[in-house]
């Protein structure tokens, strides 16, 4: 199984849904405003397995410093395949020299994101103000 990430903005829709549903993630109750979201982000980079979305990833960016990982999802039948990684591998790469990269995670992802060099942030707090009903 060869896995092709790709930075583009050119993701199918229904494949794009698709990955969020079956996720579990509550926004893909706004298809419109996700797409327009990601495609909208300063970078997108996706996993394919041959014509197959396999995974995505989305980075926010003041272009200097800071960046942002908000979203990182990979198709339940590819999860512990090494997708996630090679995708997280191209956004530090991209962003290895910022002053700061960011995200939020809970559940199983804290192990993944560890392995990926994140550490927890001192004493910080994630807050939000959140519209969604799956954490």
């Amino acid at each position: 199984m060869e896995i092709i990430i790709t930075e583009s903005r050119d993701i199918p829709r229904d494949q794009l849904m698709d990955l969020y549903i079956k996720n579990k993630w509550s926004s893909a109750e706004k298809p419109d405003l996700l797409y327009q979201g990601l495609t909208n982000s300063h970078t997108l980079v996706s996993a394919w397995v041959g014509e197959k979305l396999v995974g995505i990833a989305n980075a926010i960016s003041d272009g200097c410093l800071v960046v942002y990982y908000p979203h990182m999802l990979v198709h339940p039948d590819f999860q512990g395949k090494g997708v996630g990684g090679k995708m997280m591998s191209v956004l530090q790469e991209k962003y290895a020299d910022f002053h700061q990269q960011m995200l939020t995670s809970d559940g199983d992802a804290v192990t993944f994101y560890e392995k990926c060099g994140f550490k927890r942030a001192g004493g910080t707090v994630p807050m939000w103000i959140y519209q969604g009903n799956d954490h």
